[in-house]
């Protein structure tokens, strides 16, 4: 059993504790509840088969980072499996909107919005038997990557579970469903690290857990194909900015061998941006310390995305 001592541990989802967080307000379905109070049925989809799609959104200086990108991402996914969200683009924005501001949050928040098929007649996985409306649910917390992560970089261990394609899982879909990463993510903390580094089907490598997974390699980029891994909107985002300012990016197959001899790692994701990679299956990346290269294109994300 996975102890909740492990999440004192540096972690690609680990941020720094706010007390305000005890009272924030949350959203479900048009009402705001205190946070103990905010429930969904134990008849919803969502709850029943993980059967919906989600975003997580940052708040900074105001601005809800990439929104466009993570609408479309959400309205793609909900679409890909029939899922009706009841709202258009511009009233789900109102809503997370409406949730920041009652909240009376303007900086430092993370988002996460919910969306599953709703509540069904009875407890199977017949999508027919869905009374009709979504669930829709807006989660705005106080988080703060923790600067230990950030500092130290972070140690990866791979797992035996592979990242699969789209004829298996689409992870393109943002799908509630998680079991998988979270059994990659367990092997990986009880083996003493922080998260998973996963491998495609072939055996090369595609992303970690919860995050895209980059190397540095004289002074390139490398990252996989993305024909098995999140569609990651800070991963396009770091792809992007690293090139225009000149560097070279090669999304194509390599092996752990090519990882084990890099120079730097990182892995990126909404909450914590870009995060260092340290250590991976127990041997040093480069010299065991967040590298240049990372460093620079972190600067680069901040300046880009963070104002």
């Amino acid at each position: 059993m996975v102890s909740n001592s492990t999440v004192s541990r540096t972690s690609s989802q680990g941020y720094v504790d706010d007390s305000r967080n005890d009272e924030v307000l949350i959203y479900v379905n048009g009402e705001f509840f205190k946070r103990d109070e905010a429930k969904v049925s134990v008849f919803d989809a969502g709850f029943v088969l993980g059967d919906g799609v989600w975003e997580g959104l940052r708040l900074v200086k105001g601005r809800i980072l990439a929104l466009d990108d993570h609408m479309d991402r959400l309205y793609e996914g909900a679409n890909a499996i029939q899922l009706d969200i009841g709202m258009t683009r511009q009233e789900l924005v109102a809503a997370i909107q409406a949730t920041l501001d009652r909240n009376g949050m303007t900086d430092g928040a993370h988002i996460r919005l919910m969306v599953t098929r709703g509540r069904k007649k009875t407890p199977n996985q017949d999508p027919r038997f869905a009374l009709g409306q979504a669930t829709i649910v807006i989660i705005a917390e106080y988080k703060a990557p923790k600067p230990e992560s950030k500092a130290k970089g972070l140690t990866l261990f791979t797992s035996t579970i592979r990242c699969s394609g789209p004829d298996v899982f689409d992870l393109r879909l943002n799908s509630h469903s998680r079991l998988n990463f979270i059994q990659a993510l367990i092997q990986a903390i009880n083996a003493g690290a922080d998260e998973a580094l996963m491998l495609d089907p072939q055996g090369f490598v595609a992303s970690c857990n919860s995050t895209n997974f980059f190397i540095v390699r004289k002074g390139e980029l490398w990252t996989s194909t993305g024909r098995f891994n999140f569609k990651g909107i800070t991963r396009a985002k770091t792809i992007d900015l690293f090139r225009k300012d000149g560097g070279t990016v090669r999304e194509h197959d390599f092996t752990l061998a090519e990882v084990y001899g890099a120079d730097e790692a990182f892995v990126t994701g909404t909450l914590g941006g870009i995060t260092p990679v340290v250590r991976i299956d127990g041997r040093r990346i480069g010299d065991g310390r967040p590298g240049p290269v990372t460093a620079h294109i972190a600067e680069l994300y901040a300046r880009a995305m963070l104002g």
